[in-house]
């Protein structure tokens, strides 16, 4: 099946960098010796409220429109071959509010793997 990132959190990929990760390549039955694969993605700081909001789409691939058409990102949230790559604290930011109130906004680094989508054509 055929999922499209929704467009509701588009803004969510604006400033996304695109990162390279080192995976170390996983063999049945041993440990691998060193060998590693090199995946595209995209890492991402968002708020903690905007990661609540987009955590239901984690671990299920979605094609990109715009300027990433032809892409496809999956949230890395619980995949045990990325465990250096789950979400993780990205801080937050303290200030007072104009009428006079603190608040603090907590953020969370993600990371979407990026891939390639090749469409089929009929001859």
């Amino acid at each position: 099946m055929k999922r499209t990132w929704p467009e509701e959190f588009d803004f969510i990929l604006d400033g996304a960098e695109e990162v390279s990760l080192e995976v170390p390549v996983a063999r049945k039955g041993d440990v691998s010796q060193g060998e590693t694969i090199t995946r595209h993605a995209l890492k991402v700081r968002l708020t903690q409220q905007d990661y609540e909001r987009v955590w239901p789409l984690a671990e299920t691939r979605y094609r990109l429109g715009g300027s990433r058409t032809g892409k496809a990102i999956t949230l890395i949230a619980n995949n045990p071959h990325y465990q250096q790559w789950h979400p993780a604290d990205g801080g937050s930011d303290a200030g007072d509010a104009e009428g006079g109130r603190s608040y603090a906004t907590r953020y969370v680094v993600v990371f979407f793997l990026l891939d390639e989508v090749r469409e089929t054509a009929d001859a």
